[in-house]
């Protein structure tokens, strides 16, 4: 299982790297941005919104018991895939 700390340790690593959470439902959520609210028992990933990519249009609560993997992104994925329900 996955704690605040490792997601917030993967958030600082400088330069950021996009990376996406899988859960154990298999939904993938990737985070394109440092940003990310980190809680005690949850994570909080907005979806950017079309219009202005700064925002977000739609925010997922994942439980951070539910988190099974954090996976690099390469460039090309990171923009083809959109947070939610995406394999």
């Amino acid at each position: 299982m996955f704690t605040p700390d490792n997601v917030i340790d993967r958030l600082k690593q400088q330069p950021f790297r996009p990376f996406r959470i899988v859960t154990s439902s298999g939904e993938t959520y990737n985070v394109q941005h440092p940003d990310l609210l980190v809680g005690a028992n949850e994570l909080a990933v907005g979806s950017a919104s079309k219009k202005n990519p700064r925002l977000y249009d739609r925010l997922h609560r994942i439980a951070l018991m539910h988190v099974t993997a954090l996976e690099d992104l390469s460039a090309a994925s990171g923009k083809s895939k959109r947070n939610g329900r995406g394999k």
